[in-house]
């Protein structure tokens, strides 16, 4: 297999503290097994406003004719800007795609996909990001990706509706 050359434009974002680095790298890897993980995503490295994961190659995230599902790849990119948006935050908050706009730009076949995400534009409740989808193996765009996301920030508890 040949090496890894997709480009990288995670050097473009400032750095984070190891602990947050480290928790957004366990996402999906808990007690409980959830979507991120079912699909085996991988996050390679999150700065602030970034983040560069892996959806290692694997039959069962092809359609019929061998190429990567569009299902699988417009997942990838949903799940890369959520590392993006949340590692500004010291403490969790929570996320929900408002939209997602995929445009698939080639097959992938028999090699994984590395998706990089970035926010474009952040509010206090609302963050503009966008995604790439490249082969591992020769840097080929294969999907672009715009999205919208809600941020909810955790309520205090006086802020709680009984």
């Amino acid at each position: 297999m040949s090496p890894d050359v997709t480009a990288q434009r995670g050097e473009l974002f400032e750095l984070l503290p190891a602990h947050r680095v480290e928790r957004w790298k366990r996402v999906g890897r808990g007690s409980t097994t959830h979507f991120a993980e079912h699909l085996g995503l991988i996050v390679e490295d999150v700065r602030r406003d970034y983040c560069r994961m892996r959806l290692p190659w694997r039959t069962e995230i092809s359609q019929p004719f061998g190429v990567a599902h569009g299902g699988a790849l417009a997942s990838l990119i949903d799940a890369v800007v959520v590392p993006a948006i949340g590692a500004a935050y010291e403490e969790p908050v929570g996320f929900a795609t408002i939209d997602l706009s995929v445009q698939y730009l080639g097959a992938l076949r028999d090699e994984d996909a590395v998706a990089e995400g970035w926010v474009v534009q952040r509010g206090s409740s609302i963050a503009f990001c966008e995604a790439e989808v490249r082969s591992a193996t020769s840097d080929r765009l294969v999907a672009k990706g715009i999205l919208t996301y809600k941020i909810s920030k955790p309520k205090a508890p006086s802020e709680v509706r009984r």
